[in-house]
């Protein structure tokens, strides 16, 4: 788990830099979207990708850890949720192949630093 001294903030979470990282990088995927995407696809995965980002910070600020994991497991949701967004697009052809490939990797990791964080709350609730 990341350790986050006091007097920290959500900010200085690794997975939340990592869910804002993969936010941006929707946000330039989309662009390249259809026209007629502007507010089908293109503005879910916005929001799914804003969602990752947004519930860990929520989550944080809350005051116990069962309401932290609540909004981890939120935040776990909105990821699967761009994952499957993100191979729509593919096989819609929307969007440079390699970007998709680069947002897919974003996705892994990201889901990979969410998962140890909720992971050590849990223990950490537990003991």
């Amino acid at each position: 788990m990341e350790e986050v001294s006091k007097g920290s903030t959500f900010k200085d979470l690794k997975v939340w830099q990592r869910a804002m990282e993969l936010s941006l990088s929707t946000y330039r995927f989309t662009s390249s979207f259809p026209p007629t995407e502007h507010y089908g696809l293109s503005q879910q995965m916005r929001r799914a990708a804003v969602s990752v980002a947004s519930n860990i910070a929520e989550g944080y600020g809350r005051s116990t850890s069962g309401e932290y994991l609540l909004f981890l497991g939120h935040a776990r949701g909105s990821l699967c949720e761009l994952e499957t967004q993100i191979l729509l697009s593919r096989q819609l052809v929307f969007g440079p192949p390699e970007e998709a490939s680069n947002l897919e990797a974003l996705c892994l990791e990201t889901s990979r630093m969410l998962h140890g964080l909720y992971q050590a709350i849990e223990r950490k609730k537990a003991s």
